[in-house]
């Protein structure tokens, strides 16, 4: 069932077109994930949707059922609003009803006591207070409800602001870069909760993991027009490649005829007499269709790094603690060339400071630190250190006067700033005017291009979109020095790093493994075996019964029959034109059902393999 539907809608902001003709249709339960490049309109487009911004054509229809909860990515609250009443906070019905039902009681309004008591029976309302406390607790939000929200950190602050979300059951999710400020910990609840939840969701996110795991459709706006991919991220990043190399042959046989009639239209005019008088048109136009289909996405980004010297960084028996409790330590550790750790840990454990300490921006309560003659930090911080305000990004850039080297050659400051998304219109303006996000990866830049040999970044995926990440992957996977990263981001943590340094309950450890080799190592299931063979519970052992059997005999060839219909229903996606299976909507629809068979049909294969070696 249709629970959304956009038709034609269009939106521009300061003379920017950001997306235009938009008719796009969500169906009840699918998970929506919208990539592109920042300063697209992807924020712009979901706040149309949730209908806090007004578009310039078009319509957004929901169904009369539907009930629709949006997350942005600031949590915005009235002053003196505490934890607790901020579930009332933004006029959703469910709340509406509950406060008009109160205060029915407080004035002795029995009629409309009455008339609302079916209706919230009906929507199951009465726990929904508990319901919120639940979902606070779920989220580490362990505060009484009386404390003030602004009182919390940004972290808490989203975390509220997601247990409200799934406490009032929306049909229809609205999330904007819903895993900003969130530690690994509570981003996993989250894409559990998105997971399982029968709500319709559409998210904005550069959160690789639940794109893949989480969405059903990718939702793609790319220079102002919208492209549905059915199927995971990892579908959609395939079907991009075809159509982005589709569309380049286009690109490359234009090309090649421009060469001839650009070699003909250079020639004198008496060599052109008697030619076709339309040639120079036909020049003309096509020179209007050539452009990139894809912009530059080079390899082989690095800066000139420092030569490091025998000693790098050692830590001997480094200590710290904050207000009476421990943050880490004892801990030693000698640093290696060529060293990528990532540091993982929830929010408030002492990430921050250990790079503090590191960068000898503080100083530990106990061991020492060495650091060599020619190691030269950079550090990306969350405080923004050093960035002057007062001047264009260019002349910021250029103050610095290193010299950056992409793909092998020396590039310019303005080329380097165009990597990670600033216009040439954007450069000249005062760093004043910027953005919070903005200036975060201007920054982000400034210290790149400070010719460091040791790198210190703490969260340095916040505000940056895809493409510009993978740019910023490929910078540390091509430096020569030491990298330590503090990231929510898994995906990041995955490509960059080849160790972590583990924060837990006080205490800081070195895993020599990556990311996902460290988090499959500590599954509840290894947990529960480590217990004592006593403590653990007794499971009946038996096999399939006769009925199972038979099932999970023709479970392999139903599978293997649905992934042949899906490859199939797949190769039609590259024509817009209706087919056998009819338009290109209708495929999308049966597609994603097909996916939810086949996931369904797969889960429960392994279940009855499980039990047939029991």
């Amino acid at each position: 069932m249709n629970v959304l539907s956009i038709e034609n809608l269009e939106k521009t902001v300061d003379s920017k077109a950001l997306f235009s003709n938009v008719t796009l249709g969500l169906e009840e339960g699918e998970k929506v994930g919208i990539v592109g490049k920042n300063g697209a309109g992807k924020s712009t487009f979901v706040r149309v949707v949730a209908g806090l911004v007004h578009p310039d054509a078009g319509k957004v229809s929901m169904h009369s059922q539907s009930n629709l909860v949006m997350l942005g990515q600031s949590v915005d609250f009235r002053p003196g609003t505490t934890i607790g009443a901020y579930l009332y906070q933004s006029g959703n019905r469910k709340t509406e009803l509950l406060q008009q039902y109160r205060q029915a009681l407080e004035s002795g309004d029995i009629r409309t006591q009455q008339n609302l008591q079916p209706v919230l029976d009906h929507e199951a309302l009465w726990d929904l207070d508990n319901i919120y406390k639940s979902y606070l607790t779920k989220f580490g939000m362990n505060y009484p409800l009386d404390k003030p929200m602004d009182s919390l950190s940004g972290g808490e602050l989203k975390k509220t602001a997601i247990a409200r979300v799934f406490a009032l059951s929306p049909s229809i999710i609205l999330m904007d870069e819903p895993t900003n400020h969130l530690d690994i910990r509570t981003i996993e609840l989250l894409e559990d909760e998105l997971r399982s939840s029968r709500a319709a969701v559409i998210i904005v996110t550069h959160d690789r993991y639940i794109l893949n795991s989480v969405c059903t459709t990718i939702w793609e706006l790319d220079r102002g027009h919208f492209y549905r991919h059915p199927g995971s991220f990892q579908a959609y990043l395939e079907r991009r490649a075809e159509r982005i190399m589709m569309m380049q042959k286009e690109q490359d046989r234009l090309a090649s005829i421009l060469r001839r009639e650009l070699v003909w239209l250079a020639r004198g005019p008496q060599a052109r007499t008697g030619k076709d008088k339309n040639r120079k048109e036909r020049i003309d136009e096509m020179l209007s269709r050539v452009s990139n289909v894809q912009d530059v996405r080079q390899t082989g980004f690095s800066s000139l790094s420092r030569r490091l010297g025998k000693t790098i960084l050692e830590l001997d028996s480094v200590t710290k603690s904050y207000g009476g409790r421990r943050l880490f330590g004892p801990f030693t550790y000698s640093f290696c060339k060529n060293d990528k750790i990532g540091i993982v840990g929830d929010n408030g454990c002492g990430k921050s400071t250990f790079l503090d300490i590191v960068a000898g921006l503080i100083e530990p309560d106990g061991g020492s630190i060495t650091r060599g003659v020619n190691t030269y930090i950079s550090y990306f911080d969350q405080l923004g250190r050093g960035l002057d305000e007062s001047k264009s990004a260019i002349e910021f850039l250029e103050d610095i006067s290193s010299k950056v080297v992409f793909c092998g050659n020396e590039i310019s400051s303005e080329r380097l700033l165009e990597l990670f998304g600033f216009s040439r219109e954007k450069i000249r303006v005062s760093i004043s005017a910027y953005s919070g996000g903005e200036k975060r990866r201007l920054y982000l830049i400034s210290r790149l291009v400070e010719n460091p040999n040791f790198l210190i970044l703490d969260e340095p995926t916040n505000d940056l979109d895809l493409e510009t990440m993978e740019n910023l992957e490929e910078y540390i996977s091509g430096f020569q020095g030491c990298v330590l990263i503090v990231s929510h981001d898994r995906a990041f943590l995955n490509c960059t790093c080849t160790s972590l340094f583990v924060f837990e309950d006080g205490n800081l450890t070195r895993v020599p493994a990556s990311y996902a080799d460290w988090k499959a190592s500590r599954p509840s299931a290894r947990q529960e075996d480590a217990k004592p063979a006593s403590q653990r519970p007794r499971r009946e052992r038996r096999g399939l019964s006769f009925s199972e059997k038979r099932e999970y005999e023709t479970l392999e060839d139903e599978i293997g029959e649905l992934e042949k219909e899906k490859a199939r229903l797949e190769a039609s996606f590259a024509s817009s034109l209706e087919t056998e299976d009819g338009t290109l909507q209708e495929r999308s629809v049966k597609y994603s059902a097909l996916c939810n068979l086949i996931e369904e049909k797969t889960e429960r294969y392994f279940v009855l393999a499980q039990k047939a070696e029991e």
